[in-house]
């Protein structure tokens, strides 16, 4: 006897050895429960990437999608340590998407012709967009044009005000935050103004966040005065419904993350794993779907006419800080500057 839809599809999706990493979000779009259900994990939240999901499925009749959001830190784990079954890996860390595909998690797919070579690395690791790490401040602490522009900047403001901004600055715990992580190891090749503004943040006890939208939310609400290496995209989604902060990308470097998606080897449905890529490549022809997300599609144009952004390059150079020994070091480094007497 065939069962209901949704009872086929809660057997399908959910027997067989549970996972140990932690699913934040999960949504099943139903369709044609013959067919193969194509699998994503995720490190977008479903709000965001809920449009995108739904305008791929209506290309792809008949179907069935299960989407399912984790942290990046938690989304190489089911990979590399529990093998999970995924069709498709779509994560805003770089660096962990990477050596996924180093170290032999990928399949290769050689049919994104239409990402420029900079956004594709090794026909396994597939960029589809281009988004700032950016300060996020609040309109409680800061008038409009008053923010600091720079990272000295922001360090003489905190430096200057330390009874203002005791315990009302936040960043990201980069020792759980894949993307946190990221954007640190990132800042501290690019300025020497990196630690002093961590040992500043940890004077002032900054409160540190696994994930952007809590940052925005508190500096929206004034809980905070300030966030640091805040997603970009995110903050200029929460704008458009929320008031009281701004938004600055800071004039002296602006480190740009590329969104990736990778087809692990676990992957069953590899037919719509190709089909999703192609479909994310084409996404800066979709200002609906951009507008929609709050993901800027990929655009070498903006990135050759604003010289601040800095794109964070595919090669050896996201490998340096997963060697187990820098990894240690870089994080002594930073509990040493940010946690201090803690």
């Amino acid at each position: 006897m065939r069962l209901p839809l949704f009872a086929a599809l809660a057997v399908a999706l959910f027997s067989g050895p549970a996972l140990a990493f932690e699913i934040e979000e999960q949504r099943i779009y139903p369709a044609d429960p013959e067919r193969a259900v194509f699998k994503i994990i995720s490190t977008a939240d479903l709000g965001v990437f809920d449009p995108i999901i739904r305008a791929f499925q209506a290309t792809q009749p008949g179907l069935t999608i299960e989407y399912t959001v984790t942290g990046t830190t938690d989304l190489m784990h089911a990979i590399e340590v529990e093998g999970a079954s995924f069709d498709l890996a779509i994560s805003s860390a770089m660096d962990l998407q990477t050596k996924l595909a180093n170290d032999g998690y990928a399949q290769s797919y050689t049919g994104a012709a239409r990402l420029p070579s900079w956004a594709n690395w090794r026909n396994q690791v597939f960029a589809f967009t281009q988004e700032p790490a950016v300060l996020v401040v609040s309109d409680a602490f800061f008038a409009k044009d008053d923010a600091p522009r720079t990272r000295d900047a922001l360090i003489e403001v905190l430096r200057a005000n330390p009874d203002r901004f005791q315990g009302r600055v936040g960043t990201y715990d980069v020792r759980t935050s894949g993307f946190g992580y990221l954007m640190a190891t990132q800042d501290s090749r690019n300025s020497e103004a990196f630690w002093r503004l961590m040992e500043v943040m940890g004077r002032l006890d900054a409160k540190l966040y696994c994930c952007s939208g809590d940052m925005i939310r508190d500096v929206a609400s004034g809980k905070l005065g300030l966030a640091y290496n805040v997603l970009g995209s995110y903050a200029a989604s929460e704008l458009a419904t929320t008031k009281g902060f701004q938004i600055i990308e800071l004039e002296d470097y602006v480190n740009v993350m590329l969104r990736t998606s990778l087809i692990p080897n676990t992957a069953q449905n590899t037919q719509a794993a190709y089909a999703m890529i192609d479909f994310l490549s084409r996404l800066n022809q979709r200002p609906d779907l951009v507008t929609a997300s709050g993901l800027p599609a990929i655009d070498t144009a903006a990135l050759q006419a604003n010289s601040s952004l800095r794109p964070i390059r595919f090669g050896p150079g996201l490998l340096v800080f997963m060697d187990q020994l820098k990894r240690r070091n870089f994080l002594r480094n930073w509990e040493n500057s940010l946690l201090q007497d803690k």
